[in-house]
């Protein structure tokens, strides 16, 4: 999976000129004019990752139980990190003597969580209008526009969320009222100045596109299309074949030169996705509409990464595991629209036993703070129908299954050695209802302990709001 920003993208995947690096804006020395004008019109990163890690010390975690996100157990283990990195992990590991040790006796550790369907910072705490920028419903396609650009980093919820929940990486997606919303970010959830400041560095954007009644609604209440399932595929069919036309002007001018074709922002995030550098991330709840999805990206040539939502996912585990596409679900929200009517609560266990890929999701402010016990749920339900997961098969719906759909997971999703020290350690069982994260690392560094009120962040928003800092 290649992990370019836009222009590089746009320029070397799409349209096949050449690069140089991290050179932002310098023309090719060889090729067309073309090739070189391209090259110069665009910057390969605008809108780069400014993260860095926060100072962690050498750690060893000692006399635990430890998911490894993998599916794999150990029982009184250890696990090390240093640097940033997992460095080993194994009933015993060689570790420093001045490294910090933890003792994890009668505790567990996990990867940190990942949610891959949040609205953090595009719809954040305070819920007001003033705050509600996470649906550019103007048109049915705005692929042009990209959440991060919405993100308040101030949004309490991400304290939440990391103190709560043990969430220490999720994806922000623009809403479901268009067929194409526009892209998705993956942020590290630290503190942080600037959205940019919080940005996963090197991972592919996504594209949220969406299907059923949601554009329908919203544009045929608007008396214009799409206002029908088939005017949802009709308008994003002709989407994808402008799309196509654009990369061939762009293509045609490469190679011919001319009068150089206007950039458009829209076709660019399209083509990317047709050329595998930008992610779709598809809210479709019914199994017939992700079938006709799935026909769609057979028909121009891209492929879906994961479908949201996904409550009819149990009717099709097979479909979904032939094309490698995972199912973001919930453990049970059902009903509160057609459809989302015809759920089974098995949903998630049945899509892993059927050997596709699972994952549990919040979109919601207030559920990503307990990903663990909807993961909890689902596992339950699913072994009162005699589907029998153990609980370190379930945490991969936490961990490694959203780390590939978002396509990050050669560096976090799992505890494995070299890749980055994200660590929950939970103060029980950690798909128990009573249990909590204890202390939380992102890349090495303790951003929460539970013990400490110093490990406790708290956005500059809630400095002097009654109750600030508190994870209640």
């Amino acid at each position: 999976m290649k992990k370019w920003g836009l222009a590089v993208a746009a320029c070397a995947a799409l349209l096949g000129c050449a690069t140089t690096g991290g050179d932002s804006g310098s023309a090719s020395s060889s090729g067309s004019a073309g090739d070189r004008e391209y090259s110069a019109l665009f910057d390969p990163d605008p809108f780069p990752s400014t993260y860095r890690p926060y100072p962690g010390r050498p750690t060893v975690i000692r006399n635990a139980t430890i998911y490894d996100g993998e599916g794999g157990r150990i029982e009184n283990g250890q696990v090390y990190f240093a640097d940033g990195r997992i460095q080993a992990i194994g009933p015993t590991v060689d570790a420093p003597a001045d490294a910090d040790v933890v003792d994890g006796t009668g505790l567990w550790v996990t990867p940190g969580v990942i949610d891959i369907h949040s609205h953090l910072g595009n719809y954040p705490t305070p819920s007001v209008e003033a705050h509600s920028d996470g649906n550019e419903a103007t048109d049915p396609n705005t692929a042009e526009v990209w959440t991060e650009h919405s993100v308040w980093p101030q949004d309490p919820g991400f304290s939440r969320a990391l103190a709560n929940g043990g969430v220490t990486t999720l994806n922000i997606l623009p809403g479901s009222a268009n067929l194409f919303g526009g892209r998705s970010v993956t942020l590290r959830n630290v503190p942080g100045r600037t959205m940019q400041d919080m940005k996963f560095p090197g991972a592919p954007y996504g594209l949220k596109m969406a299907c059923g009644e949601n554009p329908k609604r919203v544009y045929g209440g608007r008396n214009r299309s799409p206002a029908t399932r088939m005017g949802n595929m009709a308008v994003a069919r002709q989407a994808w074949i402008d799309a196509q036309r654009y990369q061939e002007q762009w293509e045609n001018y490469r190679e011919n030169g001319g009068t150089r074709p206007a950039r458009n922002l829209q076709n660019e995030t399209l083509v990317g996705v047709m050329n595998g550098d930008i992610l779709v991330h598809n809210h479709c709840y019914r199994a017939d509409e992700m079938a006709n999805m799935i026909d769609m990206s057979h028909e121009f040539g891209y492929e879906i990464a994961s479908f949201q939502h996904a409550v009819e996912a149990y009717k099709i585990p097979d479909l979904l595991r032939e094309e490698g596409i995972c199912a973001a679900m919930w453990a049970d929200w059902w009903g509160f629209k057609m459809e989302a009517y015809d759920t089974v609560f098995e949903n998630i266990p049945m899509v892993h036993n059927a050997g596709a890929c699972a994952i549990v999701h919040s979109d919601d402010e207030n559920q990503i703070q307990r990903l663990n016990q909807e993961a909890a749920k689902a596992l339950a339900d699913g072994r009162r129908a005699g589907l029998q997961i153990t609980d370190e098969e379930a945490w991969q719906w936490l961990a490694i299954n959203p780390a590939r759909a978002l396509g990050i997971d050669a560096e976090t999703g799992s505890l494995v050695a070299g890749k980055r020290a994200d660590l929950v350690l939970w103060n029980g069982n950690p798909l128990s209802v009573y249990s909590r994260p204890q202390m939380v690392w992102i890349d090495g560094a303790l951003m929460y302990d539970m013990h400490d009120p110093r490990r406790r962040p708290v956005s500059d928003f809630e400095l002097g709001q009654p109750g600030e800092g508190s994870v209640r």
